[in-house]
């Protein structure tokens, strides 16, 4: 597979911007800065950051055992996935395929991108339909979006299957791995180099709890990444996230023992909620939250509401009628939702 027959043809032919600190990089030598129009006086964030997050990146690249080369940082994992729309996507002519339900920013994306949205609904045990999938698609289908493990049904997709789909499908596959941290099973990571239409997506918001930070991480072949960085905005990864993800990922102990108490957590839940009357059924979890169905979903979540706690209610999304997501959240949090459940009627 051509990777570049693939891209658009403007983007390929585009001259990224250069900025001051592309031009010159090395800010840790002491010089005088007169070269992007800074405030000088310093407060600790008067100076554009690194457009390049060649720190973060660095601990990245050793801890996943990666080249520092593919990894592209966004601010968040959306920018990262629209950058991705506008890398492969001609608007108004190609399609991707997306699995539902699924996370919905992929539609939403594709509408904004003036692209098509292919919709293959998952099995009734939330499951790629393998040939229907490749049956989908034709010379236009250029993005396949594989959310694993998949929000909000909270399972992991077969490898088998998953393997399958890398292999046939003609365009890119972008594996959405925001929750893998939480699973039991390997990050997609651990091939990419197999593949070369293979792009994997993270995040810091999830496991590493720093969802306000807003930092999303994609890996792929350097290739790819390459003309990511072409069009992404120059001081997309502003300084004060660059510092609070440095100063999480140095702490790889700390965020363990804390996926370690939510696994605990969603497994506690997972079987009081199977206790519960009114809730038919509870399906695995590979994430930080379970989904559940309801007698009446709508119902409990309002029930919920008036007794002060927000779950999310999924019962418009394909094949989750009547379901409610529930997050993970601390021991106190979790004993009092169960406690709830147990007094609403």
């Amino acid at each position: 597979m051509n990777i570049q027959d693939l891209m658009r043809d403007n983007i390929k032919a585009l001259k990224p911007y250069s900025s001051a600190r592309n031009e010159y990089k090395d800010a840790s030598t002491n010089m005088v800065f007169l070269d992007a129009n800074e405030n000088p006086y310093n407060n600790g964030v008067n100076r554009y950051p690194d457009p390049q997050q060649s720190s973060v990146k660095d601990l990245l690249a050793k801890q996943k055992k990666i080249s520092k080369e593919q990894i592209l940082l966004g601010n968040g994992s959306d920018e990262v996935l629209d950058l991705i729309f506008r890398v492969f996507c001609e608007p108004n002519q190609d399609n991707i395929i997306t699995l539902p339900p699924t996370y919905g920013m992929y539609e939403v994306l594709a509408n904004i991108n003036a692209i098509e949205n292919r919709k293959v609904i998952l099995t009734e045990d939330f499951q790629p339909k393998i040939n229907q999938i490749l049956n989908t698609v034709d010379k236009q289908s250029k993005i396949l979006f594989l959310c694993s493990p998949n929000n909000p049904t909270g399972n992991s997709f077969e490898e088998s299957y998953v393997e399958k789909l890398i292999s046939e499908f003609q365009g890119v596959v972008v594996i959405d791995e925001a929750y893998i941290d939480f699973s039991k099973q390997k990050s997609w990571l651990n091939r990419l180099n197999e593949f070369p239409n293979l792009i994997v997506t993270q995040t810091l918001s999830k496991a590493y709890g720093m969802a306000g930070i807003r930092l999303g991480i994609c890996y792929a072949s350097k290739e790819i990444i390459s003309v990511l960085n072409k069009i992404k905005p120059p001081y997309n990864v502003n300084e004060l996230t660059q510092q609070k993800a440095l100063e999480r990922l140095s702490k790889p102990e700390e965020v363990a023992a804390e996926i370690e108490d939510i696994l605990e957590q969603r497994d506690w839940i997972s079987a009081q909620l199977k206790e519960i009357p009114f809730i038919k059924t509870v399906y695995p979890s590979d994430a930080n939250f379970v989904l559940a169905k309801m007698d009446n979903a709508t119902k409990r979540y309002n029930q919920l509401i008036e007794k002060g706690i927000v779950v999310r209610n999924r019962t418009n999304q394909p094949g989750c009628e009547d379901c409610l997501r529930f997050t993970v959240g601390t021991k106190k949090e979790g004993e009092r939702l169960i406690e709830t459940l147990n007094e609403i009627e």
